[in-house]
């Protein structure tokens, strides 16, 4: 067994309140729970960037193809005020990290 699955293991063992970090049991149910669900939101949103990652391709290949740039500055500035506008200054941050994984190598 590899030393990650033993921590596993050992994790697996240990009391639901100190997995969580809660201190009554009540805490801990609703905070595992929570977690599940916060898995699951991770999943679809990975699911989701990969898909966003695909249809950029399918544009960029098409601007480049019509002899184009690949890179629309002014449409990432579109994007880059939308999630400004909807997350607050860190919506900032992660709309240039998802610009930067939707334009593949540069």
């Amino acid at each position: 067994m590899n030393s990650t699955a033993v921590a596993a293991n050992k994790l697996a063992e240990k009391p639901l309140t100190e997995k969580t970090g809660a201190h009554t049991d009540e805490a801990a149910a609703l905070i595992a729970g929570a977690r599940e669900r916060i898995d699951s939101l991770d999943d679809r949103i990975i699911g989701l960037v990969q898909e966003r990652m695909a249809v950029s391709a399918v544009i960029q290949e098409a601007r480049v193809t019509s002899g184009g740039r690949r890179v629309n500055l002014s449409r990432e500035m579109e994007i880059l005020g939308q999630y400004r506008d909807a997350l607050g200054k860190p919506g900032t941050s992660l709309a240039m990290t998802l610009l930067e994984l939707c334009r593949g190598r540069v």
